[in-house]
């Protein structure tokens, strides 16, 4: 087969190249509107061209890349637009899993609540200040925080949409938060969240999640409108 690889290996091989090029685009290191060329992904990550191309296929379906039939690939672009859409079915996910979590987390699920906005609660710290070295393990615990939360939920269809929108929402947010840290204090919202969650406030934990993800759709746009 091309580039040497075996029908049973190259599986494998799409994964590998499907998960690459994704982090890559969520994290910023394959630019909004770059064009994907298969012989520069070749040589950036060692795959052939066959695993690249339907890597490349399957990112289009989820909307990560542009498939245009004259010029190839291209790494979607941040649309302020779309991020405003993708926000307002990932508050309406995340506050129907929030309502059943709150009502159902038991001890343990307090616990968890407890540790995971502890663990956060240093790195919202460095990134309000503007000390924030890895803001891949700020990404880390920041997911792990808002998962915590509805982790009680008890619907397995609930967190299956919702991690969809998560990922799809990462590098809106990434962008948002990262270049607007010095205006939000992050500490205080997450803080915020987990007190009411705590505290078995359905109501306010909601009104509160709507709000912090507004914010950072609110200033992805002002950052577009500033361009």
């Amino acid at each position: 087969m091309e580039d040497g690889t075996s029908f049973n290996s190259e599986p494998t091989l799409v994964e590998q190249a499907f998960a690459a090029l994704r982090k890559d685009i969520i994290d910023g290191t394959r630019a909004p509107g770059e064009r994907l060329r298969i012989d520069k992904l070749r040589s950036l990550y060692g795959i052939g061209a066959s695993p690249l191309r339907e890597a490349l296929q399957r990112l289009a379906a989820d909307g990560f890349v542009i498939a245009s039939s004259n010029r190839g690939f291209l790494v979607a672009p941040l649309n302020p637009t779309e991020f405003e859409d993708l926000n307002t079915a990932r508050i309406a996910v995340e506050c129907a899993a929030l309502r059943l979590s709150v009502v159902a987390g038991d001890e343990d699920w307090e616990a968890q609540v407890v540790a995971a906005a502890y663990s956060l609660e240093k790195l919202d710290r460095q990134l309000i200040d503007g000390t924030l070295q890895d803001f891949d393990r700020w990404e880390v615990l920041n997911a792990k925080f808002h998962t915590t939360l509805v982790s009680a939920c008890g619907s397995r269809w609930l967190l299956r949409h919702r991690d969809m929108l998560q990922i799809q929402c990462e590098r809106y947010r990434r962008a948002s938060v990262y270049h607007a840290r010095l205006k939000r204090d992050l500490l205080t919202e997450h803080s915020a969240l987990a007190k009411a969650a705590l505290a078995r406030d359905v109501e306010l934990v909601c009104r509160l999640t709507q709000e912090h993800y507004a914010k950072t759709a609110n200033h992805l746009l002002v950052d577009a409108s500033a361009d």
